[in-house]
Order: C-alpha cells, then structure tokens, then sequence
C-alpha cells in the first residue's frame, strides 16, 4: 500500500500531536509549547518538548524527534501501518485503498535513489584518485578542509562524456536520464550532464541524495556556467527542497535561528566556522514551499543575502513571496550583507565575530521593506512621495492575514507621514505661543461651505469626528481609509489635513489648531436616542479605540452596502428572478444586521451608564 505525502500531511494537521502524547506521557503547558521529562531516557529535569504547531516532539537530552507517526511507532510499538490505520480512524480518513501504479511508482523512486546514490559514491571515489588533483586543489584554496569535505560529501565528475555511464553500468540507461545524469538529445548519443565539476549532493530532509550541483573548476576555460544543478526529476524539484536542510533542522532545534543564503558554497563557509543551522534555495528565489518548510523549523527565519543589487532583489522576491503567508508570530528577519561580500567574504575578511554581529542586527520584515521601498528611488518631489505611499500599500495589500495587514499598515503609514511630512513651522509657532493665522485659507473655506450643505453631517460622522477629535492618537490609525472612501463628510479630509500639517499632536493641541483652520470639532451628538461609548466620560483609551474602529468600519461600509441594495433592488424589479430576489433579501438582512451592531455598540455604554 502506498500513501501520499499530501495523504499523510492531511492524516498529521488532522490529529493533535500533544493530546496523543499526553495518554502515556504527562505534560506541563511551557508558552506556545509542552514539556516533560522525556520517555525515551531516564531524566530528572524535563528536556522533552512537544510543539502542536510545528508538528514533532523533540528532547534536548537524548536527540529523539519525530512527528505523531513516528511517536506510534517509537513509543508505542506500532508498524508504520498498523500507527497510520489507527490514526487515520481517530481523525475520520479512509486510508487508500492500495493502488498498482503508485506502488510502481514508488518502487520507481527506490530505484533511483538507489542510482543516485550510486553515482554520489563514485564522485567521492573520482575525487579521491588521480584524477580529482584539480579539485582537490580548488577545495584547499577555498579553505575547505578534508574533514569539511567529507561531511559535506563533495566529490568530482571527471571530464568525460561516457564516464559515469560506464561506471553505473549496472543501470539502465533510462535510469540515469531519468535521475538527471545523463541528457539525451535526439540523434545523438547520450552524454553524462556533469563533466570537469566539483560535485555537491543534494539531499532531502531525510538525507537521501536526490540531485547533484556542480561547480565549474575553471572558468577562463570555458562558456559553461559556472555552476550547474541537477534537473527537475522524480526524487528533485528545485522549488521544493532546501539545501543542506537535514542538517540544518536539528541545529535549528538547538539555537532557535535558521539562516537562509544565496547558494550552497555559502552554506559550506558558514559551517566550517560553527554555524550550522544554515540552508539555501537552489539557485532561484524562495518559493512559498520553501517558506513553509523554514517556518515549520523557526517562527522567524534570517535571511542573509550578499550586499550587492542581485542580493537587495533577492531580498525583495522573497519578501513579496512572504507578505501574503504572514501568520501571527511567524515573519522574516532580513541581514544585508557590506557591498560586494558574501558570507563566505565577510568570514575570511573579518572573522566569524563579524558575521555574528550581522546576525544579531538582522531587520524586522517592516523595517526592511520600509527602508528598501524608501531608498528605491528617489523622493524630490510630492509625486515622489506619493509613488512611495502607492508601493508600501500595495504591498500592505497583498498581506492575507487581516490583523497582520492592519497593523503593518498603521506602522508603515506613521513612517511614511513622518518622513512625508517632518515637523512644520506652523506648529512651533503654537507651541512657542504665537499666534496662527486667523482665518481658513481659501480652500478650506470653499471646502466647509460644502460640508454644510446636504446630509453628509449625519449623526455617525460627528460620532466619529468628536471621537477623532478627542483621541487624535487614533488618526493615523484611521487616516488611510478615511482619506480614500468617497462621499464623506468633507470635515474628515480637512481634519487630516490638519494633523498632517502640524504632526502628531496633543489632546490640548488639536481643537485649537482646528479652529484656526476653520475647522468646529463637533458636539457629540446622539444617534437613536443613545450616544457612543468613545464619546463617554470615564472611558479607557483602549475601549475607546476599539469602539472607534467599529464605528469607523461601520461608517465605511454603509455607502457600498446601501449601494449593492439600491442595485440588487432594481435588478429584482426588472427581472422578477427568484435568483434577484434572493439577493436582494440577503442584502437586506445585512443591513438589519449592520443596523443592529450600530444600535448595539453606540447602546452598550449608554445602557451601563444608566446601570451606573
């Protein structure tokens, strides 16, 4: 019987690692994780830790890791199968019924792991004999020691077309097309794919060679690419592996950092010096399957690219992958690396002290994307300024997450606002005691009138403008959204326009700077007979912040609500559809319900203040 990866992923999120732990072992809540003395060895303090999100248990003492598979079968004795059936019936999935071709297919894929393992052997003994002098050389003069080596696997593909066919003579043919050691080219005969390189395996998370990179010895001699990676196979897809991952993970376990570089040869530098939690993409930019493999290892992976422009792109690719997978607790941290050096460079130049340091520094995902969006171009004029709004919010936009997206916006636009606009004149003179300008200019004047007239002064936006009003630390937080929803009332625009002018300000400050700007803070008024809670008496500045962001979301969605119910109302008149009709009722059920929350909160502190 064959299963799936995916099967067996969906079998492991099904099923609650810590709860099936816990019917034989006793744990102890320690924050996001669990603890315990570990029931693989005898131990007085516990080292044993379970972790629901990232799926596997592990104890610091006797090395033991393993997902809720591999804890049935090591804990409680189960074959792989027998776990798997009683699993999949705690969590209600069938298991697969067994399936020829799969099992085919898997036979397969042990065939070729078995050639590429072949092959991986015969590199290292290649590198070893006569011929590998040359890249015995290059590995000294890149400071790579034999035992470095050795661990790392590196071996040599002699420069011959035929030679590695002769010496896997004991495979098909197809076999090692397949693999990605050999290219077949119609009407030619097939050559080997590695010819004069230093060889490097490229293993999966359970350390089985499933590709090959090459480095070119010479590169004066020759138009090929300095380094070359084994094809998309069965065993390899570049998008989806990690390099030096099997490693990596367990030093991750230990240190709490996983650090991502550019190319292998960086990963070989950094361990040589004792970092070893360290892994790369091969040679393309992270892809999403990349990320959710760092982030089930470390909630906060480093990635650390060379200090050149390819590097700074790099950087970005992979911020703009990140942004829409952001989850609570789980982000990036960013480390640029001095102008022209990579790891390896900044390692022999300065010492692995230097590269701790760099490490220890590495930004924040916003703050990295706030100074690469500041820096990209540059910012002389107010279109300037306006194109840098434009980039940091679409990249807000992108973000899935709905509190991650608010927050990062909040903290973007406060940078932005304050290096779009420092500190005016206007305020020093205020707060110098000066007088300001007595009137409004003329357009603020032209722009009052018009707020004067119709109905756009309705109870909800006075709500909202005295609360602003009373809590201008809440502005910024607002001030993106209010500045791009249509048809408000015209006292929100000159509102922020006057914070913008005059920078944050003070509670004392606010209403003064307003009235010179002709602009009245409105009486709080009441709506439906009850007033909002923001606007009471003894109010937390967290109550009022929360009951100001619901009426402010109220507030914008009413237009398009009211709209989509005018539209769906003339559909149904025109059509007499049961489908029209359908949805004119569901959106007015919305509105009974928008109308019911904003009857409920601007009532809840009205009701308590009574109560009181």
């Amino acid at each position: 019987m064959t299963l799936s990866p995916q099967w067996l992923d969906e079998l492991r999120a099904r099923v609650t690692l810590s709860g099936v732990v816990q019917r034989t072992t006793r744990l102890t809540k320690a924050g996001r994780e669990w603890k315990a003395c570990c029931p693989f060895h005898n131990e007085k303090s516990p080292s044993f830790t379970v972790n629901d999100e990232k799926g596997f248990y592990h104890c610091f003492g006797c090395g033991a890791h393993g997902d809720v598979i591999r804890w049935m079968t090591d804990q409680r004795g189960l074959g792989f199968m027998d776990a798997v059936k009683e699993l999949a019936s705690e969590a209600g999935m069938e298991v697969p019924a067994p399936d020829p071709r799969a099992a085919q297919a898997a036979e397969k894929r042990g065939s070729l792991h078995d050639v590429m393992q072949a092959a991986q052997d015969w590199f290292v003994t290649q590198l070893h004999g006569a011929g590998g002098q040359a890249a015995r050389d290059y590995l000294a003069k890149r400071g790579i020691s034999p035992l470095t080596a050795d661990q790392f696997g590196f071996g040599y593909a002699p420069d011959d077309r035929q030679a590695l066919k002769s010496a896997l003579s004991r495979f098909d043919e197809a076999m090692l097309i397949e693999a990605g050691l050999r290219i077949a080219v119609d009407g030619r005969e097939p050559y080997d794919r590695f010819r004069g390189r230093l060889m490097l395996p490229i293993r999966d998370a359970r350390g089985r060679v499933i590709a090959f990179g090459g480095r070119i010895l010479d590169v004066a001699k020759t138009d090929a690419p300095k380094y070359l990676n084994s094809p998309d196979t069965p065993l390899f897809d570049k998008g989806r592996t990690l390099y030096n991952l099997h490693k990596a993970a367990p030093a991750a376990r230990q240190s709490g950092r996983l650090i991502v570089v550019e190319g292998y040869m960086d990963v070989v530098a950094l361990a040589m010096v004792g970092i070893e939690e360290c892994v790369a993409p091969m040679g393309t930019a992270l892809t999403e399957t990349q990320l959710e493999l760092l982030w089930r290892q470390v909630e906060s992976p480093v990635l650390c690219f060379d200090g050149d422009a390819a590097g700074q792109r790099a950087a970005m690719r992979a911020i703009g992958r990140a942004l829409p997978m952001l989850k609570p607790a789980h982000s990036l941290r960013i480390v640029t690396l001095p102008q022209g050096l990579d790891p390896d460079d900044l390692v022999k130049r300065d010492g692995v002290k230097a590269m701790e340091t760099q490490l220890g520094g590495a930004r924040s995902l916003v703050d990295a994307l706030w100074l690469a969006e500041r820096d990209a171009a540059p910012l002389a004029t107010p279109e300037d300024k306006a194109g840098l709004k434009a980039r940091l919010l679409a990249h807000v936009d992108a973000i899935g997450d709905q509190d991650i997206r608010s927050l990062y916006r909040r903290e973007l636009l406060d940078r932005y606002s304050a290096f779009a606009f420092p500190q005016r004149e206007e305020r020093s003179q205020f707060k110098r005691g000066l007088p300001l300008p007595a009137r409004p200019s003329p357009r603020n004047a032209e722009r009052l009138r018009r707020a004067s007239q119709g109905g756009a002064r309705d109870a909800l936006s006075a709500a909202i403008l005295a609360g602003l009003v009373r809590w201008p630390g809440e502005i910024a937080r607002h001030a993106d959204v209010l500045a791009h929803t249509r048809g408000l009332d015209p006292r929100f625009g000159l509102l922020l326009d006057c914070c913008d002018a005059a920078g944050m300000v003070e509670n004392a400050d606010l209403p003064t700077i307003l009235a010179h700007n002709g602009v009245i803070a409105p009486e709080p008024r009441e709506y439906s007979g009850m007033r909002f809670g923001f606007l009471g008496e003894n109010v937390s500045r967290s109550d009022a912040a929360a009951e100001l962001s619901q009426a402010v979301g109220i507030l914008i969605e009413r237009p398009a609500l009211d709209l989509a119910l005018a539209e769906a109302t003339a559909r149904f008149e025109q059509e007499l559809s049961d489908e029209a009709y359908a949805e004119q009722q569901r959106l007015l059920k919305r509105k009974l319900e928008f109308e019911w929350r904003l009857v409920h909160m601007a009532g809840g502190r009205a009701a308590a203040e009574q109560a009181s």
